[in-house]
């Protein structure tokens, strides 16, 4: 070891020795303050059960909105979709009265003949 090593080394020692016992306290609260955070935040980390938990809340969260997504583009599209069929509907009765007489009453000898054979 060199001089100038020895003198780094015996100054280090003598700021150490040098220190009051409350500094020397401080120093071992915080170093186990600090600990517990560590040891806290690993445990956080290896909790497979919490994790599973808070991955199922998230995806319980998206598929919520997304469903709400998807409800509110049907109902955007459902109430005209509806009332043009109906319409439609009602148009293809009045123009072509007698075909549709017949399906009513080929549908309603149907359900009669089923009612009969009962």
């Amino acid at each position: 070891m060199s001089a100038s090593e020895k003198g780094k080394s015996s100054t280090a020692t003598d700021a150490k020795e040098s220190r009051e016992p409350e500094e020397i306290r401080e120093d071992i609260e915080q170093t186990r303050e600090e600990l517990g955070e560590t040891v806290a935040t690993m445990a956080e980390k290896t909790d497979v059960k919490q994790q599973a938990k808070e991955k199922a809340e998230e995806l319980k969260g998206q598929a919520g909105a997304k469903a709400k997504e998807l409800s509110d583009k049907a109902k955007e599209v459902a109430p005209d979709s509806a009332t043009e069929g109906v319409q439609q509907a009602q148009r293809l009765a009045k123009e072509n009265p007698v075909p549709l007489a017949f399906v009513g009453v080929f549908v309603a000898g149907v359900v009669f003949g089923r009612l009969l054979s009962r």
